[in-house]
C-alpha cells in the first residue's frame, strides 16, 4: 500500500472518529435504524430470494417489525408502570427489615457500630420517585410544561428511527458494495473476507443474543408470575438484560428475585421456587438458547463485553453505548489478524540475543 493511500486511511478514520465524538446528539435514530436494518436484511434477503421484489420483501419485513414493537411497548409501558407502583408496598417492609434486623445483626457480627441512619428519608424519597414513575402520563406532561422543545426534539429522533431503518433496509446491499469500493483494487478481497468475518462475529452477537435475551426475559417474567411474585414482570425483564454478559442476568435476577420474594412471601419455600425458575432459565440458556442461537462465532470474552459498554457509555453517552460491542467485535477480529500477521511475518532469529 502506498504512502499516499495509508494517509488517506489514517485521515480517513480520524475523520469519522471526530464525526461521532462531535455529532454523537444527533446519532441515535440513524445508528437506531441501522441496528434495525442490519437485523431485517437476512430476512428480507430471504424473501427476495423465494422471488418477491427487494422493495415488496423489505416493505414485509418493516411491518413485522413495527407490528412487534408496537406490541410490545403497548404491552410492557403499562404492565411497567404498575410494577413500579407495586414496588412502593415493599418499600417500607424493607426499611423496616433494615432497621430492626439486618442492621442489630451487622453490628452484633461484625463490631461495627453502624449507627442512626435516615432510613424514613430515604423511604420518602423512594417513594415519591416510583409513584411520579408510575404515572407515564404524568411524567409526559410535567416535560412538556418543563422542556416542550427537549421533549419535541427526543420525539422527533424516535420518529426518524423507522424513516431510516426503511431507506437503509432498502439499499442495504447497494450500500456494502459501495462501502467494498472505496478500498484499493488489490485490497477488496482481503477487505470483504474481514467484512464476512465480522458480520459473522456480529450476527451471531447481536442477533443471536437479543434473542436469547428476549427468550429469557419471557421465561424469568412467566415463570416468576406462576411462582405467585408480584414484581414477575420488571425482574424477569432485568435478568433478561443483564444476561447480555454471560451468568450475570441469572445472579442479578435471582438476587433481586430472592430479595422481593421474601418481602412479599416471608417463607422459604416460595424462594426455592423462584431459585428454581432461574435455575432451569440457565440450564436452557445453556444446552439450548445459547448454542442454537448464538453459537460459538462470537469469541466476546465477558469481560470484554463489560468494559466496552461501560467505555462506550463514558466515551459518547447513549450512542457510545449502541455502538461499543460492534466496535469491539469488529476490533476483536482485526487484532486476530494483525496477531497472525505478526506471528507468521518472516524472522531469521528467534534467540533474544539476535
Amino acid at each position: 500500500m502506498g504512502s499516499v493511500q495509508q494517509r488517506i486511511i489514517v485521515i480517513a478514520l480520524v475523520a469519522s472518529v471526530a464525526l461521532i465524538y462531535l455529532l454523537q446528539p444527533i446519532l441515535m435514530p440513524f445508528l437506531a435504524g441501522m441496528l434495525l436494518a442490519y437485523i431485517g436484511d437476512p430476512f428480507a434477503d430471504w424473501l427476495e430470494d423465494r422471488g418477491l421484489s427487494r422493495r415488496f420483501s423489505v416493505v414485509l419485513v418493516f411491518l413485522c417489525l413495527t407490528l412487534f414493537f408496537t406490541l410490545l411497548l403497548l404491552f410492557l409501558i403499562p404492565l411497567l408502570g404498575r410494577q413500579l407502583v407495586l414496588i412502593q408496598e415493599f418499600i417500607p417492609v424493607g426499611i423496616h427489615w433494615l432497621k430492626s434486623t439486618a442492621v442489630p445483626l451487622l453490628e452484633q457480627y461484625t463490631g461495627i457500630e453502624v449507627g442512626t441512619f435516615e432510613f424514613d428519608m430515604i423511604q420518602k424519597a423512594l417513594s415519591g420517585h416510583l409513584g411520579q414513575a408510575g404515572s407515564i402520563v404524568g411524567l409526559v406532561l410535567k416535560e412538556i410544561g418543563q422542556s416542550g422543545m427537549a421533549l419535541i426534539g427526543g420525539l422527533i429522533n424516535i420518529g426518524l428511527i423507522p424513516v431510516v431503518t426503511f431507506y437503509l433496509l432498502l439499499d442495504w446491499d447497494r450500500l456494502k458494495f459501495k462501502v467494498l469500493n472505496l478500498f484499493p483494487n488489490r485490497y477488496q478481497e482481503k477487505t470483504e473476507a474481514l467484512a464476512v468475518e465480522c458480520d459473522e462475529v456480529l450476527g451471531s452477537f447481536i442477533k443471536g443474543q437479543l434473542l436469547v435475551m428476549l427468550c429469557l426475559s419471557v421465561i424469568y417474567a412467566s415463570g416468576l408470575w406462576l411462582v405467585g411474585l408480584k414484581l414477575a414482570l420488571v425482574v424477569g425483564l432485568l435478568a433478561g438484560l443483564a444476561s447480555i454478559v454471560p451468568y450475570l442476568g441469572a445472579i442479578i435476577g435471582i438476587g433481586a428475585g430472592l430479595l422481593a420474594g421474601w418481602f412479599q412471601f416471608g417463607e422459604w419455600m416460595p424462594l426455592v421456587w423462584i431459585a428454581l425458575v432461574f435455575g432451569a432459565g440457565q440450564l436452557l440458556e445453556s444446552f439450548a438458547l445459547t448454542p442454537l442461537l448464538v453459537g460459538d462465532k462470537i469469541g466476546l470474552h465477558p469481560v470484554t463485553v463489560i468494559f466496552a459498554i461501560m467505555a462506550g457509555g463514558q466515551l459518547a453517552g447513549f450512542v457510545g453505548v449502541l455502538i461499543a460491542l460492534p466496535v469491539a467485535a469488529i476490533i476483536m477480529v482485526l487484532l486476530r489478524h494483525l496477531h497472525d500477521y505478526y506471528k507468521d511475518s518472516d524472522s531469521d532469529c528467534i534467540e533474544p540475543k539476535c
